[in-house]
């Protein structure tokens, strides 16, 4: 007799061995399956539904109807099948995707079909520089016709398709793509007073992590995406609005998704984004953001050059067991000693801390005084986070005159500390609300006794 855990092995299942929870993960998206799936017997005995829904495309919806709100839950941190190859290829049309590919591949793409690598860079900066970010063949002005002939017959430029622009009264814009199968991702282009422009991208649809405090959370995984569909972001941002908002100076992966959980291609995007010949952001100034995945945060640190933001959001493990569930993972002397040991040999180099405000959760004076114990001897900033609300939140926001206090705290206690308010927040743009829920949704956890009253007021 087939043994459950390879049954469930076979379904792209995973049980947590210290617990009696199932949880969901993903089956590879290059796979066929009928709309429907029947599960097995022992598998409905563990409390699974009889049937899973999965999307007239090919991938799965990783929150299962069949969690209860009162269960334990950890999000599957199996790495989701990426592009892999040096070669981003649309398997439909067998053309290659030209953002998918680093310079180098690039440009032994275009030796493999007879053409000098010269040509290669003629095109790599007709996609990325010089305010052309070229998006077909009759943008490529200066490529001899062979060459663009081969292009046309060989790839395509871009991995989404835009579907909608909104604009929130702050002048905040978010940009809605929706992707080869269908689904839609958000990216958010924020202007600022002082001549910084931020496009804020996506790297997955959906998000396995689960955060309580995040719209995104609510949907569950869908898939990663590809490096080509994280370029375009901000390719497409700066081709759209540059000459409403100005040069786009920023990055931030701090949109839909984990980035850390999708590590290949985000890695192989962040370096497209800064090569010197490409997009041309500085490193500085391209950030990605972890709820804080310990492994892959070592492997950013010692492969790439950007920025780093850790959303840390609780003082104690009790409280970000509860709102972060990827701390049941890697708690958080984990992450804090990992981060230590890390950056002690980085020059110069400093994590931001983001830490959102959640009223009466974790705004209080001895959360501000533990926090300052926490971060001693990581090199860092700390930014306070406005929370902003959606649609069956249980948390409300901390008022500015008590943001204001706790930073005061941080400041005597030596900490580099920024403020940021919500923008965006009128069209659903702001940090924590991108995305689409669906039909099924990531499980809300057991609020823990001494918050239930603070959450009362929010209802």
């Amino acid at each position: 007799m087939v043994s459950l855990s390879t049954t469930m092995r076979r379904l792209g299942i995973i049980t947590v061995t210290n617990s009696a929870v199932v949880t969901p993960t993903l089956i590879s998206s290059t796979a066929s399956f009928a709309r429907n799936l029947t599960l097995p017997s022992p598998l409905r005995n563990h409390g699974l539904t009889n049937s899973i829904r999965f999307l007239k495309s090919r991938s799965l919806l990783s929150s299962l109807s069949c969690f209860s709100s009162s269960a334990a839950y950890l999000p599957a941190l199996d790495e989701f099948p990426s592009t892999k190859g040096s070669v981003a290829m649309r398997d439909d049309k067998k053309k290659v995707i030209l953002k998918g590919m680093s310079y180098a591949s690039l440009q032994e793409w275009v030796e493999s079909h007879g053409f000098r690598p010269g040509q290669a860079m003629m095109l790599w900066k007709r996609l990325y520089k010089d305010n052309i970010w070229a998006e077909n063949v009759d943008q490529l002005e200066g490529l001899n016709k062979d060459f663009k002939r081969m292009i046309s017959e060989h790839a395509e430029f871009g991995a989404l398709s835009f579907k909608d622009v909104r604009s929130a009264s702050d002048g905040t814009r978010k940009i809605l793509f929706t992707l080869d199968d269908g689904l839609v991702i958000e990216t958010v282009v924020i202007p600022c007073d002082r001549g910084r422009t931020t496009v804020c991208v996506s790297s997955q649809v959906g998000c396995a992590m689960n955060c309580q405090f995040c719209y995104t959370g609510r949907m569950g995984l869908k898939r990663n995406l590809t490096a080509a569909e994280i370029v375009e972001q901000a390719v497409y941002a700066r081709r759209l609005l540059s000459h409403e908002v100005g040069s786009i100076t920023n990055v931030v992966f701090m949109g839909m998704g984990e980035p850390f959980h999708n590590i290949d291609n985000v890695i192989k995007a962040a370096n497209i984004m800064v090569d010197e010949n490409g997009l041309h952001f500085s490193p500085r100034k391209v950030t990605v953001s972890t709820s804080g995945l310990v492994p892959q945060l070592k492997r950013f640190l010692r492969e790439c050059n950007c920025a780093l933001a850790v959303s840390l959001n609780a003082t104690t493990d009790e409280v970000r067991n509860w709102i972060m569930p990827i701390n049941r993972k890697y708690k958080l002397s984990l992450l804090l000693e990992t981060l230590r040991e890390e950056l002690s040999s980085r020059h110069k180099y400093k994590v931001l801390f983001e830490y959102v405000m959640l009223a009466g959760v974790n705004d209080s004076m001895e959360d501000a005084k533990r926090l300052v114990e926490l971060v001693q001897g990581i090199p860092c900033k700390i930014n306070l986070i406005q929370f902003n609300p959606h649609s069956g939140s249980q948390f409300i926001q901390t008022d500015e005159d008590k943001m204001i206090k706790f930073r005061n705290v941080l400041a005597e206690g030596g900490c580099t500390v920024l403020m940021r308010f919500s923008r965006g927040n009128d069209q659903m743009a702001a940090c924590g609300q991108l995305g689409m829920l669906g039909a099924i949704q990531a499980p809300v956890m057991r609020v823990p006794e001494q918050f239930r009253t603070a959450l009362k007021a929010s209802v």
